[in-house]
């Protein structure tokens, strides 16, 4: 019996495929489905575009994204790191009030990957770091593929887990029962195998989801006070009145596509705005009635990102 011949899988040199680093492969990788397969490669939310070479005082960080945990900044090397850039993350970082960096290099030096896993153990919770290294292979004659590698990635269980412990101390009885009510949703989306991803659980009334727009996201939240869950899209944009109100010209078409009627927010003495579904009579104390506001936010979730996602995306 014949046997199919088998290629051979060849790494080869980035350079091969980017012989320039800002003028070759910084615009590859801020392709937007480029930055889909990184984010899934780090198990992120996805990454937004904000720019490339965005300037950061006398410096311009490589490319700048937003996810819904707030800035992201990526910095690029097609070689071994450096300490030139373990300063520069770091600068970049504290410039632009960044939550996650990712650092993407061919190769990283030990002495690096000790470095970042040190800034994961000893920063708090509102700052990530991560390290990737790319590769490229081939078989044969065929294409280059590229490869994400996660060298260092943060150790959310324990991070959380030691803050947590830290505040337990000082937190009210309603702010533990927002981050057990958050940290359940997670783990019922995640045994349920749902698409959803979100926010780390936090001891507050909302957790944050994604829209495919800086500025722009899904927010889940909990009203003691009122017995309501609710989710909402949250328009914290430059131009947040004038895209509220390009959506609310669309009222009547999306309450119909949800098949649910919204409380539209205007908010003319804030700077963001609101458009709201609630699901009454929701007290969080009743725990025994967790799993249906878990199911419930998802399928409020699910649909309010169908609904809202392409015309977001649209908006002037």
């Amino acid at each position: 019996m014949s046997k199919a011949p088998l290629g051979k899988l060849e790494r080869i040199s980035l350079r091969k495929a980017w012989a320039h680093e800002a003028g070759e492969f910084t615009p590859w990788l801020a392709q937007a489905d480029n930055l889909t397969l990184l984010a899934e490669t780090l198990g992120l939310d996805e990454l937004e575009l904000v720019g490339t070479e965005h300037p950061v005082g006398d410096f311009k960080v490589d490319i700048l994204c937003s996810d819904n945990g707030g800035k992201v900044i990526i910095e690029n090397q097609l070689e071994k790191t450096n300490h030139a850039h373990l300063g520069q993350i770091l600068t970049y970082a504290a410039g632009v009030g960044a939550r996650r960096v990712i650092w993407l290099a061919e190769s990283f030096r030990t002495e690096h990957v000790a470095a970042l896993e040190f800034l994961n153990q000893h920063t708090t919770d509102e700052l990530d770091f991560f390290a990737v290294e790319i590769e490229l292979w081939r078989i044969g004659d065929s294409p280059m593929a590229p490869s994400f590698n996660v060298v260092v990635k943060p150790n959310d269980w324990a991070k959380t887990g030691q803050q947590n412990a830290k505040a337990a101390a000082t937190m009210t009885p309603t702010k533990q029962r927002q981050l057990a009510f958050w940290t359940g949703w997670q783990a019922w989306l995640q045994a349920k195998g749902s698409t959803l991803r979100t926010q780390k659980p936090l001891p507050q009334h909302w957790t944050n989801l994604a829209l495919g727009r800086a500025g722009v996201h899904l927010a889940a939240t909990v009203n003691s006070r009122e017995k309501r869950v609710g989710m909402e899209v949250y328009i914290d944009h430059d131009n947040s009145k004038a895209m509220f109100k390009q959506l609310e010209e669309q009222k009547a078409a999306i309450q119909a596509e949800l098949n649910a009627t919204l409380d539209w927010l205007e908010l003319p003495d804030g700077h963001a705005c609101r458009i709201i579904q609630y699901r009454p009579d929701s007290p969080l104390e009743d725990e025994a009635q967790w799993p249906a506001y878990f199911a419930w936010l998802e399928a409020a979730a699910q649909g309010m990102s169908a609904v809202f996602r392409p015309r977001i995306r649209a908006l002037a």
